[in-house]
């Protein structure tokens, strides 16, 4: 029986479905063409471009921006202030993924240096990555999480709740929090810890979910669910890495409404 939770994701897919909206991400080499595809699957438009010539021009044009540490640059790391200042000047909302925040100090202050420049609507991390920019701070080991949802519960209220955004953990359960209100996601398959990118393309279909819903806290679960769910009935076809994701992108694109109402799975924390 769907919830109302899921009623909502279910309307969020559809108005990105007709709107087709821009989704801009500054990202890493690692991934670009991969979360590219991830957002055409699922209807999206997607924008990868880094240049500060043209951060201006692409930032008004989007949706949503999303902002991924994962292979770092000082000219980088210039266009991704000055992405993140641009998105708070004309409203438009940005996603934070701190990729590997907590492995080397170049990460950390990065994603702290983003964070001060300008509040992100949703910063979506591993459970290590969310610990490593609190005020407790924490370790991550290369990009990998050394830690699990459970531990990093408090760490994302705190950062959430002092920040006033919200706060995306991502792990074998999914916890979305602004705070106050937390939410727990259950789906996907743990096939989906052996192809790299795999929380580069939920940072991304969060932010697509952002660009047409206000409610951060609803966008990022919905979007969480959208996956996880995306995630199940690939592995339902696959039972190795390389065709488990070509199936992923498959499932994205044939989710319907209906298939996401019926089957995701929200719930209060």
């Amino acid at each position: 029986m769907a919830n109302n939770y899921a009623r909502i994701a279910a309307d969020i897919l559809r108005r990105i479905r007709e709107n087709r909206p821009v989704v801009h991400s500054i990202t890493n080499y690692v991934v670009m063409n991969s979360t590219a595809n991830v957002l055409l699957a699922m209807g999206a438009s997607p924008i990868m471009a880094h240049a500060p010539e043209e951060m201006e021009e692409l930032v008004n044009i989007a949706g949503c921006v999303v902002i991924n540490i994962g292979t770092l640059s000082r000219p980088w790391i210039g266009s991704m202030v000055s992405a993140a200042r641009l998105c708070a000047k004309s409203g438009t909302p940005y996603v934070l993924d701190p990729v590997g925040a907590g492995a080397t100090k170049l990460r950390t202050d990065t994603s702290q240096d983003l964070i001060k420049a300008a509040k992100p609507k949703t910063i979506r991390g591993n459970a290590s990555e969310i610990l490593s920019i609190s005020p407790a701070g924490g370790t991550t080991r290369g990009v990998d999480a050394m830690h699990d949802v459970n531990e990093a519960v408090d760490a994302a209220s705190e950062v959430a709740s002092s920040l006033e955004t919200v706060v995306a953990v991502t792990g074998v359960r999914d916890l979305v929090t602004d705070g106050n209100h937390s939410l727990i996601i259950t789906g996907g398959h743990p096939l989906m810890g052996y192809v790299t990118g795999t929380g580069c393309a939920a940072s991304v279909i969060v932010g697509a979910f952002l660009a047409v819903e206000e409610d951060a806290l609803i966008a990022s679960a919905s979007a969480l669910a959208f996956f996880g769910l995306a995630g199940e009935k690939a592995a339902a076809q696959a039972n190795a890495p390389g065709t488990f994701w070509v199936k992923v992108l498959d499932s994205l694109y044939t989710i319907t409404a209906e298939e996401l109402e019926s089957s995701a799975r929200i719930e209060e924390a």
